[in-house]
């Protein structure tokens, strides 16, 4: 059966998948929670928190934990969504794994190749679903990028920036900016960008990498600037924490062009801001954000197209009850980690590292 065809197929006939989430904090509550609860495929039935006033008043019909590890051995979820700082993915997903869940797991999928590898294994063992929360691939402006790709507007590729940029010159009283094992903005913004880039292009042939802790106060990276190498194209993959003003997000270069888009997809903002993600066109971009197409004939506004972060919950309902694949598969996540390796490496060798393939 094919895959469109699938999505609504499961919605109609099959039981709700009974959901648990591990955490409660930003990432549970704006990138997991409304699609759970939006989802007809679908329950939520536990969560984890020592925030147990606020989850109740939350989500009041659904049994509360007060640890992760009790919610995987004593819930009776299918699927647990881990939400929970970096260093904890690993163990937490290996636990639910060979309790016999399906898991879903925050980027980055793990910290290091060997723990990904792991886990790899043991879902494969298990016939589980290891699915990583890669979900920017279903962003609008990535996917204009793709179809520009495929249709050959820019003609053949010779140079791609991809930005992730903040202005936020003072850290934060959070573990993402403090020291510790998988915090720092490589771990959570590099991910997303090098996982759009592998897409994109694929494996590279090799790497340099400039890591920093930019601001006076930094406990951890906050800086980046990584450049793989091709044959026939140069790829930029930089975040940074000093960009007042518009921002640049991709920056695509052809023999026939250049594709130039400034600005966040939208869907990070709306669902900060509470917007239920129910309709397809929740997540379409306003027209004063699009991205334009320079070429020797003029210039051209190309319209994004609308992505979705719900069709990520799609696919995973897909693949639990129908076997069915993930655009994103945890060998494609644990790529990421590969080059997050090989970054840290190149940076503490000051020098470019061939790859091999």
């Amino acid at each position: 059966m094919p895959r469109n065809q699938l999505r609504g197929f499961f919605m109609s006939q099959s039981q709700p998948i009974s959901t648990a989430l591990i955490g409660f904090g930003l990432s549970a509550r704006v990138f997991h929670l409304p699609f759970i609860q939006c989802q007809a495929g679908f329950s939520l039935t536990a969560v984890s928190t020592s925030q147990q006033n606020e989850a109740s008043s939350i989500v009041p019909d659904v049994k509360l934990f007060r640890d992760a590890q009790s919610l995987i051995q004593q819930s009776d979820s299918e699927l647990v969504v881990i939400t929970a700082p970096n260093q904890f993915h690993y163990p937490l997903a290996k636990q639910a794994l060979m309790m016999g869940k399906h898991v879903i797991l925050e980027k980055p999928l793990v910290l290091t190749v060997a723990e990904g590898e792991e886990l790899i294994l043991l879902a494969r063992q298990s016939g589980k679903i290891l699915a990583p929360f890669h979900n920017r691939r279903w962003d609008g402006d990535f996917l204009t990028l793709q179809q520009l790709i495929s249709e050959d507007v820019l003609g053949q590729i010779k140079g791609f920036e991809s930005h992730f940029d903040r202005f936020r010159p003072q850290p934060r009283q959070r573990w993402r900016e403090q020291a510790g094992p998988g915090s720092g903005i490589l771990y959570d913004l590099g991910p997303h960008l090098i996982d759009q880039a592998l897409a994109l292009f694929g494996w590279p042939q090799a790497i340099s990498a400039t890591l920093k802790n930019s601001r006076d106060s930094a406990e951890t990276c906050d800086y980046f600037h990584l450049q793989l190498h091709y044959a026939d194209k140069e790829v930029l993959l930089h975040a940074d924490a000093f960009s007042a003003g518009p921002k640049l997000r991709f920056k695509l270069q052809g023999d026939r062009g250049t594709y130039l888009k400034y600005g966040m997809d939208p869907q990070e903002e709306r669902l900060r801001a509470g917007k239920t993600p129910d309709r397809s066109e929740w997540a379409a971009e306003d027209e004063n954000h699009y991205g334009t197409l320079y070429q020797e004939s003029g210039e051209q506004v190309i319209a994004t197209q609308t992505g979705g972060y719900q069709y990520f919950y799609q696919e995973v309902a897909n693949a639990i009850r129908y076997h069915a694949p993930l655009t994103v598969s945890a060998d494609n996540a644990l790529d990421s980690i590969r080059l997050i390796e090989l970054a840290q490496r190149s940076h503490q060798a000051g020098q470019r590292l061939t790859l091999t393939s």
